[in-house]
């Protein structure tokens, strides 16, 4: 009686405590069999064994059985996919053998860089995959999968708060949540996440998702809020310009957004010859010559080394080592 008692008062206590203040760590890792705290029997002196286990794991980019049958559940189930789109090819290209993994040293503490999968299993089943690009200052979420009959869980919130926790627990600076669409459904969960900053697509500066944000994505299909500020466009006017904005979208420079993260264009020159890169140029992968980098052309995206300059800044210099570049909207290659 007195054990059922104490049991109550800290039970009360603890909601008192969930209800005034938000601990992301508490909550996250609160389910995880991991950081369980499970009370013990008070007969046998045993902890009490949860009935079920969920455990949470960062695991190899590889290709398993395992995988993929989530992944071809997913897409048939929830992307409503025909069977005879989805392949095991398709996977190990599009979640599969990313970025290189290694570490990254800062501060006298090192941090995971390179794609990875977090793996969420019950009872040692798997019901959902998230695939995680770890930059050296960023934790970026590509995608995530999991199984309908676990749909309730809202696996996308889930996920998205084990992977802030993670960002701040690990050091890292950003987390990234990926593209946003605004007229697709899936990504709205996103809008809840606050403060969220969206990226500009003209000036590339962050932009915080604020109602006024949201209200002008309501109003019209595109929208760059340095645009229309500078405009003096109202949240719910009609742009007149909407229909060349995109155009213009070409014409920005990644290294003048000054986004966080990026690699600089000094350290490209510094670290990375242009022959240790390679480009698929009419189906087959070629070699670059032994051209120096000049910074003037760099900071151009019209030019060759422009876009390769903004792609090597975007996936690091050691990653792009390992990734063979298609880039036939340069050349012009209508077959490729």
């Amino acid at each position: 009686m007195k054990v059922q008692t104490i049991m109550v008062v800290v039970r009360e206590r603890e909601k008192r405590h969930r209800k005034q203040e938000f601990d992301i760590f508490e909550r996250v890792h609160e389910p995880d069999y991991k950081y369980m705290q499970r009370p013990v029997n008070p007969v046998n002196g045993k902890p009490i064994e949860p009935e079920h286990k969920l455990e949470v794991n960062i695991e190899q980019d590889n290709f398993t059985e395992e995988k993929y049958a989530l992944f071809a559940h997913y897409q048939e189930v929830v992307h409503k996919e025909p069977p005879s789109r989805i392949s095991e090819g398709g996977f190990r290209g599009f979640l599969c053998s990313g970025m290189h993994q290694g570490t990254f040293a800062e501060g006298g503490r090192e941090r995971k860089i390179g794609s990875f999968h977090q793996c969420y299993r019950i009872d040692g089943r798997l019901v959902a995959l998230g695939v995680l690009d770890l930059m050296p200052h960023c934790v970026s979420s590509v995608y995530l999968i999991y199984h309908q009959d676990f749909n309730r869980w809202e696996f996308g919130k889930l996920s998205a708060l084990r992977e802030i926790a993670m960002a701040i627990e690990e050091g890292y600076r950003y987390y990234y949540m990926g593209y946003y669409i605004h007229s697709c459904t899936k990504m709205k969960y996103k809008r809840d996440f606050r403060p969220t900053y969206v990226l500009d697509p003209e000036s590339y500066e962050w932009n915080l998702f604020d109602e006024d944000l949201l209200t002008r994505l309501n109003s019209r299909k595109y929208v760059s809020l340095s645009r229309e500020r500078r405009l003096g466009i109202a949240s719910t006017a009609t742009d007149p310009e909407e229909k060349g904005a995109a155009k213009q979208n070409y014409e920005q420079n990644l290294f003048s957004s000054r986004m966080p993260g990026i690699t600089t264009p000094e350290d490209i020159m510094a670290n990375l010859r242009t022959t240790d890169l390679r480009i698929m140029h009419r189906k087959q992968v070629v070699a670059l010559g032994g051209m120096p980098w000049v910074l003037e052309d760099m900071h151009d995206p019209r030019k060759l080394q422009g876009v390769l300059a903004d792609f090597v800044a975007c996936v690091g210099i050691e990653n792009v080592k390992d990734w063979v570049l298609a880039l036939s909207h340069i050349f012009g290659d209508e077959d490729e």
